[in-house]
């Protein structure tokens, strides 16, 4: 055995388990046997009754967003957010200082973000890079090559982005098909963004087929437009060899209407129909609620926060038991199923909608861990810390140890 975690609480079982880990897979989940022997070779950690749980993932984040040395210099220079219903007016409004904010971007600065990953125990990132006139292709390749350098320690799905629209925006599909070339992952999308719903069509009908040409997910924004686009049904080519997931749920908020087939569990893969965490807005609770409201008609819902430290959001440190307490204020999920509902958004159902293989704490699944420091869901997301201990492939890559001591 690589790997033994003894002592560990697990969520909606009773008692206390071992799990063994062996070559970045989870090979054994038993109750615990205080007088067995350690595995031989095994390097061995005692949970301490605390829980043990699948690591966290954080599927909308974009490159402006995994830049914490930006420091809110967006905000305090007045850069508008969307309106919301007014998505177009406000993205048009904050488009050059956002321009200017993605120049700015380089690698040092994003690998201080997916740092701040490790520490957190958030092994699985799915970062939108704008790829536009203005941005080219810096972006793509700033996540690239971070995603070379943690390799093994986050695992980045790295989106191409038309921030600016595919019609709209000349050159920008044969950006995205570029960065695509170059080893991104995902083929991104933002429909609403376009002048007439048949360029939306358009814009839809252009990155799937991207999408299906190299084999890749598809990832959708739909979080500005101010009702639900009715061009949204186009995404969901039932035949296409593509899996596709929709961000965002703001324009869900402005109609009690069934939302569109993209955000249901029928549309190929598993649909993410994720709150956005920019901030404690009205509109934002409404997007919350929407999502909740897909959860309980039968979609895959995820949390996560697509702003950390960038032009239209001064806060966030990759942690995402911060967004799972954030919307168990907006949503009032206080109660203990509830809280383990917002536990599944930021880990089992986030994964599901980045469609990553083999994650789950099962046998057989791949070893993505986190040990808290904590025995109980409603205890993690009161305090909100970083893990005692963080396991990426079956293999320690972190380590968090705290003492509080009073002087008198």
């Amino acid at each position: 055995m690589d790997l033994l975690i003894t002592n560990a609480r697990l969520r909606r079982r009773e008692g206390l388990f071992d799990l063994a880990i062996d070559q970045g897979k989870i090979v054994r989940i038993s109750p615990m046997e205080p007088a067995a022997p350690a595995a031989v070779g095994a390097r061995v950690i005692d949970a301490g009754g605390n829980l043990v749980t699948e690591s966290f993932c954080n599927a909308p984040a974009p490159v402006q967003g995994l830049d914490p040395a930006d420091d809110g210099r967006g905000c305090a220079a007045g850069l508008p957010g969307r309106r919301h219903g007014q998505g177009d007016v406000g993205h048009r409004a904050g488009g050059s200082h956002q321009g200017a904010v993605r120049r700015e971007l380089d690698p040092p600065n994003v690998r201080r973000a997916l740092e701040l990953a490790v520490r957190y125990g958030n092994t699985h990132i799915r970062a939108f890079a704008d790829v536009d006139s203005k941005a080219k292709l810096i972006g793509v390749k700033a996540l690239l090559q971070a995603k070379r350098e943690f390799a093994g320690l986050v695992d980045l799905q790295v989106v191409a982005f038309p921030q600016d629209g595919v019609i709209r925006e000349p050159g920008a599909e044969a950006l995205v098909e570029q960065a695509i070339q170059l080893g991104a992952d995902v083929v991104g999308g933002i429909p609403w963004i376009e002048y007439t719903d048949d360029d939306a069509r358009a814009h839809v009908r252009k990155m799937v087929g991207l999408a299906v040409k190299y084999d890749k997910l598809v990832s959708m924004l739909v979080d500005d437009a101010g009702i639900p686009p009715a061009h949204a049904g186009d995404a969901g080519h039932r035949d296409d060899p593509c899996r596709l997931a929709g961000q965002g749920a703001r324009s869900a908020r402005a109609s009690d209407v069934p939302l569109p087939d993209p955000l249901l569990p029928e549309a190929p893969g598993a649909a993410e129909a994720g709150a956005d965490r920019r901030g404690v807005r009205p509109a934002d609770r409404a997007a919350a609620r929407a999502g909740h409201r897909a959860a309980r008609g039968g979609a895959t819902v995820c949390l996560g926060q697509d702003d950390i430290s960038d032009a239209y959001y001064p806060y966030g440190r990759n942690n995402m038991l911060e967004v799972a307490f954030l919307a168990s204020h907006l949503l009032w999920m206080t109660a203990a199923t509830q809280m383990e509902s917002l536990y599944d958004m930021i880990t089992v159902n986030a994964a599901k909608a980045m469609a990553v293989p083999g994650f789950g704490l099962a046998e057989g699944g791949s070893a993505h861990l986190v040990v808290l420091g904590v025995p109980t869901v409603l205890e993690a997301l009161r305090a909100q810390q970083a893990p005692r201990y963080v396991i990426s492939h079956g293999r320690l890559v972190a380590e968090n140890h705290c003492e509080f001591k009073i002087f008198r």
